[in-house]
């Protein structure tokens, strides 16, 4: 699957730990998004991370030195949300590669 090759690609660029609350879900809760008044613009893979971070922010009054483990997972989830669809893309590139060339090879 998808988050498989995220994991994989994750360690092939920086080599550094496995966070599992890091990982992208696709399924989300969309009644807690919406109780949170979370703008659509945030809603992606990694919203179930962001509505702890948003409540730690209001609860320490967005101190920069606090909820510093909550920002920094919901952080290396986007990043690996983007080398999944970074991944996703290369396959996508490769499997029209290969049907352009059978298309051509027809002719």
């Amino acid at each position: 699957s998808l988050f498989i090759l995220v994991r994989k690609a994750k360690f092939k660029m920086g080599g550094h730990h496995h966070n599992p609350e890091a990982e992208p879900k696709a399924e989300q809760n969309v009644q807690a998004m919406k109780d949170a008044h979370m703008p659509i613009a945030f809603r992606d893979t990694c919203a179930h991370l962001l509505l702890p971070l948003n409540k730690c922010r209001r609860q320490t009054y967005y101190m920069p030195t606090k909820c510093g483990h909550e920002r920094h997972t919901y952080e290396e989830c986007e990043y690996n949300a983007y080398l999944g669809r970074i991944e996703a893309k290369k396959q996508q590139d490769k499997i029209l590669a290969s049907r352009k060339a059978a298309i051509s090879e027809e002719k």
